[in-house]
């Protein structure tokens, strides 16, 4: 097993973006070798505490390219890492590929199958009904005349998930799909079953995105919990269906109830994250996702003083788990550009005004992608939004023009582990969601 002077084995991350540069940062100041196998754009690539790069492509091919970088033989250098997963994608690799991963590498106390339950939307709200936990109605679909079938059971708006994110927002760019009637859930349904997406139709929670919040725990093979931490959501974009924009910490006793009866209630072993939004028709807090890896908002935990890539870092190489009762309140984390368009359309509504937004905005703030003493992640994180803001408009415009073309696509290239290529154009046009 490699290590490095202070016998600290290597960290390999695989897939994300701002989570994957938060944990980069988190383990890299604390003296552990990191290594990032991610996109060529993943902000992680550039940071100062990465000691090495491996650029993968995007989306699917990347479970090949990390078979071959981890099990092809190729990397005796990687032998003996601890592996962490930041994105979907590499949830799925990891949880095919789990008995060869383990024999080289350190993987954790993730279970296989509950890795591959929880990237099913529809197994995920089945499981925590069946252990108590209220969750939003929900139909699967798998042809156009389910829809039928439908009529009367619900009212619109209505929403159409993916039964795996991670598949849909390859094809979407987006967590979901908004019907506003029935002529408008057909079609949506149409397009995406004829995409080969497996999806569902799910009830709409009401109410403000404030509503919403989140669970964080690590349990390991003794059943023990390495820490627990709740935060909630201020604003999203777009409202109601989109990102997270601004985020706050804060103790949530129920929050961190429910999260806890729905992990133990179903075995769950490892990383798990779980959202809620608390429905003001009946008062109850419903499950909304539930993901088995580090979120977008990894940078709020560590900032707040919960450094959780650092306590399962140690949990995973056998050595004494630093203990973590307490964190920062009302500590807040921010995208400035999302957060903008959030307030746009909230003023557009009639519900948040200038005065309102700046005074939400006035506190010291967590920025996911920037640090002053590790300033080109930020850089190049702009520099990939310009891209695709840019290259996404002449999509549009080329789509528009050929509109019986159907959808546009890109040419992936395989790439080698140390220089994955891929088409420019493609890789700046996707989004980079990693969760809530």
């Amino acid at each position: 097993m490699e290590s490095n002077g202070r016998g600290q084995p290597p960290a390999l991350i695989l897939g994300g973006v701002e989570n994957a540069l938060s944990v980069t940062r988190s383990l890299g100041r604390r003296g552990v070798p990191v290594r990032v196998a991610a996109s060529f754009h993943s902000a992680a690539i550039h940071s100062r505490y990465c000691t090495a790069a491996y650029p993968a492509p995007q989306g699917p091919s990347r479970a090949d390219f990390w078979e071959d970088l981890l099990l092809g033989g190729g990397h005796p250098e990687l032998n003996g890492s601890v592996v962490l997963p930041c994105d979907d994608f590499a949830i799925e690799f990891m949880a095919s590929r789990r008995e060869e991963l383990a024999r080289r590498y350190l993987v954790g106390d993730h279970v296989p199958s509950q890795q591959r339950a929880l990237l099913d939307k529809q197994e995920t709200l089945r499981m925590a009904r069946e252990n108590g936990i209220p969750a939003p109605l929900r139909w699967r679909v798998s042809r156009v005349a389910d829809i039928d079938a439908l009529e009367g059971k619900f009212d619109f708006p209505v929403l159409i998930k993916p039964i795996h994110s991670h598949r849909f927002q390859r094809v979407y760019r987006r967590k979901l799909l908004v019907s506003e009637d029935f002529g408008d859930l057909r079609l949506h349904v149409s397009d995406a079953l004829s995409r080969g997406l497996d999806i569902m139709v799910c009830e709409l929670i009401p109410g403000p995105d404030t509503l919403l919040s989140s669970y964080y725990t690590y349990i390991d093979r003794d059943e023990q919990h390495l820490f627990h931490f709740t935060k909630r959501v201020i604003r999203r974009s777009p409202r109601n269906f989109g990102g997270a924009s601004y985020h706050v910490t804060e103790w949530m006793p129920e929050t961190a109830e429910m999260g806890q009866r729905f992990f133990r209630g179903i075995g769950f072993r490892g990383l798990g994250n779980i959202e809620f939004k608390r429905d003001p028709r009946d008062g109850r807090l419903k499950v909304i996702e539930v993901n088995a890896r580090f979120t977008a908002a990894q940078e709020l935990l560590l900032r707040s003083g919960m450094d959780i890539a650092w306590i399962i870092y140690n949990h995973m190489i056998g050595k004494e788990v630093p203990r973590v009762e307490a964190y920062r309140a009302d500590l807040r984390m921010w995208y400035p550009l999302r957060d903008l368009a959030a307030f746009r359309e909230l003023r557009a509504r009639g519900e948040l005004s200038a005065a309102g937004w700046l005074r939400s905005i006035a506190h010291p703030q967590v920025l996911p992608f920037f640090s002053v003493t590790d300033p080109v992640p930020a850089l190049a994180e702009l520099r990939r939004m310009l891209n695709k803001r840019v290259l996404k408009k002449g999509y549009g415009d080329r789509n528009r023009a050929h509109e019986t073309s159907g959808r546009t696509t890109g040419r992936i290239e395989r790439g080698t582990a140390r220089a994955g290529v891929r088409s420019t154009t493609q890789e700046a046009v996707q989004d980079h969601g990693t969760g809530a």
